[in-house]
C-alpha cells in the first residue's frame, strides 16, 4: 500500500473502532490481529514476488477470513453485525482493488 492508502486505512479504522464503541481491550486485540495478518501478508508477498492476482486475491480472502474467525471471540454479536457491515463499505472505500 502506498503511505497515502496507509493513511486512509488507518483513519478508517479508528472511525470503526468509535463506531463499534470497542473497549480498549478490544481496540488492543483488533490491533494486534490485524497487524499480524498484514505483517503475513507482507510476508507472503516478499516470498512470491511474481505471484498472479488470482493468486494474490485468493491469499488475501484467506486472511480476510482469519481475521474475522479471530474477532468473533472478542466483539459482541451487535459490534460483530456492525463489523460486517463497515467490512463490506470498506470494499468500496478500497475501490474494490481486491475482489471478494
Amino acid at each position: 500500500m502506498t503511505p497515502k492508502t496507509t493513511d486512509a486505512v488507518a483513519s478508517e479504522l479508528k472511525r470503526l473502532a468509535q463506531e463499534l464503541n470497542l473497549s480498549d481491550s478490544q481496540k488492543e486485540q483488533l490491533r494486534t490481529h490485524l497487524a499480524e495478518r498484514h505483517a503475513k501478508l507482507q510476508e507472503f508477498m516478499q516470498q512470491n514476488p511474481n505471484i498472479s492476482r488470482q493468486d494474490m486475491i485468493q491469499k488475501v480472502n484467506s486472511i480476510r477470513g482469519s481475521i474475522r474467525e479471530q474477532i468473533v471471540k472478542f466483539l459482541t454479536p451487535q459490534q460483530l453485525e456492525k463489523w460486517d457491515t463497515e467490512v463490506a463499505k470498506a470494499k468500496e472505500f478500497l475501490g474494490h482493488k481486491v475482489a471478494s
